[in-house]
């Protein structure tokens, strides 16, 4: 009777049993972050119409720059300028474009990296266009000033294409996008040996437009950076953009959720000085003004030496000075001398040196790190430009100026990547861009040296840009931070 009694109650304990065991226990939901989806998805056929679409920036903004240096010999003859006044245009363009760097990289990280591209590019354009109907020389200074505020948003380019990148590919892929620089500088060049003595310097800067204008068409193909749409809890555009980067690589995206924390403070000044990044920030900064005053000190004095014939600093201005028609009897400071053909085909050879270290900075990127690469190509700029020193032959000047021209093409390809790397996104456009005005500092006391000071003193003026490379060479090999196969930072 007991047995009876007690085998339903241990049939129902069982039961019981059986209900409560299968309960179900809550999972935990896979998440992926912005980093994660991009390495997951690879490098693939996006990244290279992004490379081919960003890239192509490069050669529009090298065309602008590059113009002043063709242009100077005839507008310093057309409006019977001096040598300050040429210097002038330089410093004014730079000027404008270090007030607006710091303006697109504050509304970059705000409002995204495509939008102020976008608007620096019809900007330049538009202006561009402009300066060739330019009727007097201050209108010519105003109009290339508002071209060098248009040309320093070009910097968002590097920036989508850095967001974009997997970790491995980046120490590879950013510094070919010289060639795209070199091959700017290579057109204008080429366009104005034929341009300019044919139908004059305002077809030139009208032809110059052109790229811009086809680029601004081309934008449509690339989306917003997908990190600086989660920073701003654009979730789905972001995953939107992901999973289009995934099927036109034919690649698959990472299981799970796309999370990431909405960063409210984005842009802000205070951030780069933070104590985490201060010495960073300070040392990018002083690199960055040095970089700048080397690279375009190289530019303008090839053009001060072929234009003035002070190799060896044997000839000083007043005995280069060449007049033209009413002119030649005149004790004018200006003076009328266009640039031959075998000038042009020297500017052709020296810009070409750009690329020629590009297989050994890309090595010395990844197998050395942006630190130690970056100081060993500053200490080889600053030896070679005391070298222009020696008595040699035109030859010989080719050389060097070839060298130089590759070493600081170096310099310019490894700090750009590192300032990219070393910054987070919430402060990532901006960290550029005050980079990028500070440096415009250099650009703009570098005609300064190049073409009124080395006409003094050729020696002190090649001493001033050595000096000032040294300098650079020493912060960036004590920079704290190496950013060689390290992350993109999301947040500081």
């Amino acid at each position: 009777m007991t047995a009876k009694q007690t085998e339903p109650v241990t049939i129902i304990s069982l039961r019981e049993l059986n209900l409560g065991t299968p309960e179900p226990q809550p999972r935990e939901s896979k998440t992926f972050t912005v980093e994660e989806a991009v390495e997951t998805i690879g490098f693939g056929r996006f990244h290279i119409a992004l490379f081919l679409i960003m890239g192509s920036t490069g050669v529009a903004e090298a065309m602008e720059i590059m113009l002043i240096a063709v242009v100077s010999p005839v507008i310093r003859c057309e409006w019977q300028l001096e040598n300050w006044q040429v210097a002038l245009v330089t410093t004014m363009v730079f000027f404008g474009y270090m007030v607006f760097s710091i303006l697109f990289g504050l509304l970059a990280d705000r409002y995204g990296r495509w939008k102020i591209l976008f608007i620096s590019f019809l900007w330049g354009a538009y202006f561009s266009l402009l300066t060739s109907f330019s009727p007097s020389y201050i209108w010519f200074v105003f109009l290339r000033t508002m071209v060098g505020c248009g040309v320093s948003g070009h910097s968002q380019g590097l920036i989508i294409k850095t967001e974009f990148l997997p970790t491995k590919y980046r120490g590879y892929m950013l510094p070919l996008s010289q060639v795209f620089w070199l091959a700017g500088s290579l057109l204008i060049i080429g366009l104005a040996s034929v341009v300019v003595p044919t139908i004059g310097w305002r077809w030139l800067i009208r032809i110059a437009s052109i790229p811009g204008i086809i680029l601004i068409m081309a934008f449509k193909f690339i989306p917003e950076s997908a990190r600086f749409n989660v920073s701003t809890g654009n979730t789905q555009a972001a995953l939107a953009t992901l999973e289009r980067i995934a099927k036109m690589n034919r690649s698959v995206m990472p299981e799970g959720k796309l999370v990431e924390p909405i960063l409210e403070k984005r842009g802000r000044f205070a951030d780069l000085l933070d104590a985490k990044y201060l010495r960073t920030t300070l040392q990018i900064w002083v690199i960055w003004l040095g970089i700048s005053f080397a690279y375009y000190g190289v530019i303008l004095a090839s053009a001060e030496l072929l234009e003035r014939d002070l190799v060896c600093g044997s000839r000083s201005e007043s005995e280069v000075a060449v007049t033209v028609g009413v002119l030649e009897e005149s004790q004018s400071p200006c003076y009328c001398h266009m640039f031959a053909p075998s000038d042009y085909r020297t500017m052709i050879i020296s810009t070409i040196g750009e690329i020629a270290l590009n297989p050994l900075n890309i090595l010395g990127i990844n197998f050395l790190g942006r630190r130690l690469s970056l100081s060993i190509t500053m200490g080889c700029t600053a030896l070679f430009f005391l070298l222009l020193n020696i008595c040699t032959s035109s030859a010989g000047l080719i050389g060097f100026l070839f060298t130089l021209r590759a070493l600081v093409a170096a310099n310019f390809n490894t700090i750009y990547i590192y300032t990219a790397e070393v910054y987070p996104t919430t402060m990532r456009a901006l960290g550029m861009g005050i980079s990028g005005s500070l440096c415009r500092i250099g650009a703009m006391v570098a005609p300064f040296i190049a073409q009124v000071l080395m006409s003094a003193s050729f020696l002190g003026a090649l001493c001033l840009f050595s000096s000032v490379c040294v300098l650079c060479a020493i912060s960036a090999f004590t920079l704290p931070i190496e950013t060689k196969g390290r992350a993109l930072q999301q947040i500081k």
